[in-house]
């Protein structure tokens, strides 16, 4: 029997349209068209000017034949093309496919023939990779080629230039938003240190709620102006392009991350927000103290990763930055838990307060659940913070899927929720922490060590900068702790002292057998490569 609130109470056009990030453009330059949409060196452009140039490059990209479902991939830094491909693309129905810049021609390659792309939108200061990657490929996609103004140097690949292309594009282009919010708006591949990438499939219902859950998430007002050192290619920039738009905020684009280029950003348009992992709030915080100068406002960074040390939240303290702690992984575009934080935090003596800011927490307002759960029977884990399991998510901010991919899709999502193979415990107050990945818990003499909470220690010694722990073969044990380390600069101390240090604050067995000094790699998001330092240890234990 039909119910009385169904009958004749269907969607219509009305009443009910699909959620998509796109109309927070079209919103932004209709109620503030004359305000300060993108800054990027001497650039400057509204809102208005924005979405104009959106459109444009929609129109321009239906006119090379791309339409729904159509892949274009990006090869730029955080520059204003960049941000305007996040509207542009799927204004005309189109993916983007924002590759990872620091990635070699090999990797491109596969990821361009792995999407279908179209299209490639690339900076000149790719051209070498890229041209590698063109090389590697039978058939390779249309170039559009970036000659960015803050850039000197590159090469061209294709016929022809993006401001000429936009300038043959129509800026009153009827642009329509998807017909389905499950149509895809992104495709974001991982790091494929275990095979090849997998792409993670994104929805302009799963886009367009963590763009607003990222407001709610962080209390984030109109017209905040936006630092982007987090690169856009790192999960959409977890969204901002989008937040963004929706506040009509400032984009203020930094194409690297050095510390004089943010730090004079900062100073110079007054940003008020910025994301990023720990190593770019550690490179402001060790910043000589003149670059330091003239920055007196209070800045709101969100860092994702490992936990900020405690080093690391009192010097951002010191330079008028507020962190807050957030965690995901790509397939849940970007964060989806915070540590929200509570009240009496504030009054906790440092290591407390790191503590306590340092955990995974909770899920995201707009995100359905966030569990710890026995990987084996699917069963939640006792609020005590010792029993292990996996941290799971379930709600509209998780993937589509992983592209052609549909065995990896079901693993990922067996059981009703998305496998993150992040190992944690529940905290008696329901908060969340991370004691690993999988892979990384090291199996001591038949003992479990958490490589994160040695590297915690690690981290409190005032002369570490960076800590990552892995695993070593050892004959007799199994496995024992390796620490690679980097010092601050001007810092010193020995293996024998940092490991002395160790003891104060973990027991025995899990202090490192083997502490090595020097640059530890890192990712183009500031994320350590802890697949190359296990490889390193694995074959410095055989020379050992």
């Amino acid at each position: 029997m039909t119910s009385m609130y169904d009958q004749g109470l269907d969607k219509t056009q009305a009443n009910h349209a699909a959620l998509t990030p796109l109309t927070f453009l079209e919103r932004a330059a209709f109620v503030y068209p004359d305000r300060l949409s993108v800054v990027h060196g001497a650039q400057r452009f509204t809102w208005k000017e924005t979405y104009a140039r959106c459109r444009r490059l929609a129109s321009a990209l239906a006119a090379l034949g791309v339409g729904k479902n159509d892949t274009v991939s990006a090869m730029l830094p955080n520059t204003p093309p960049m941000y305007e491909a996040h509207f542009g693309v799927p204004m005309c129905g189109g993916v983007l496919n924002a590759l990872n810049t620091r990635l070699d021609g090999e990797t491109i390659a596969f990821m361009l023939t792995h999407s279908n792309a179209k299209v490639l939108i690339t900076d000149g200061e790719f051209a070498p990779v890229v041209e590698k990657a063109l090389s590697l490929m039978d058939r390779g996609p249309i170039v559009i080629d970036v000659d960015d103004p803050a850039f000197d140097g590159g090469k061209r690949l294709g016929a022809i230039e993006y401001e000429d292309f936009l300038a043959g594009g129509d800026p009153e282009y009827a642009w329509r938003a998807p017909a389905d919010e499950w149509d895809a708006i992104a495709l974001n591949y991982t790091s494929g240190t275990t095979g090849d990438p997998k792409g993670v499939v994104y929805h302009h219902r799963g886009a367009h709620l963590n763009a607003i859950s990222n407001i709610l998430n962080w209390g984030m007002p109109h017209h905040a102006v936006y630092l982007w050192t987090l690169p856009m290619f790192h999960c959409n920039g977890w969204c901002f392009p989008w937040t963004v738009a929706e506040r009509a905020g400032v984009n203020v684009c930094l194409r690297r991350v050095e510390a004089k280029a943010a730090l004079d950003a900062i100073r110079d348009n007054k940003v008020t927000h910025m994301c990023g992992a720990p190593i770019v709030y550690s490179l402001l915080v060790n910043a000589p103290e003149d670059l330091l100068k003239g920055i007196a406002h209070k800045i709101a960074g969100q860092v994702a990763g490992a936990s900020p040390p405690a080093s690391i939240i009192e010097g951002t303290e010191r330079i008028g930055i507020e962190l807050t702690h957030v965690y995901g992984l790509t397939e849940v575009y970007g964060p989806a838990s915070v540590c929200s934080k509570q009240e009496e935090w504030a009054s906790m003596p440092i290591g407390d307060r790191a503590e306590r800011n340092g955990r995974q927490g909770v899920r995201t307002p707009l995100q359905d659940a966030l569990i710890v759960l026995d990987p084996e029977t699917m069963q939640p884990v006792p609020w005590d913070g010792e029993t292990m399991g996996e941290i799971m998510f379930r709600g509209n901010i998780a993937m589509k899927g992983y592209l052609k991919n549909p065995a990896a899709t079901a693993k990922a999502f067996e059981g009703g929720w998305f496998h993150t193979g992040d190992l944690a415990v529940t905290q008696a107050d329901g908060y969340v922490k991370i004691r690993d990945r999988s892979k990384d818990i090291i199996i001591s003499g038949g003992e479990n060590i958490s490589s994160i909470e040695v590297e915690e220690a690690l981290y409190r010694h005032p002369a570490v900068m960076t800590a990552a722990v892995v695993a070593q073969p050892d004959p007799k044990w199994g496995e024992t702790p390796r620490a690679y380390v980097e010092l601050k600069p001007g810092a010193a101390v020995t293996e024998d002292e940092l490991r002395a240090f160790c003891r104060q604050h973990v027991a025995g067995f899990k202090v490192p057998k083997a502490i090595v000094f020097g640059d530890v790699p890192k990712t183009s998001t500031g994320k350590i490569q802890k697949f190359a330092l296990r490889e390193q240890a694995k074959s410095a234990s055989a020379i050992e």
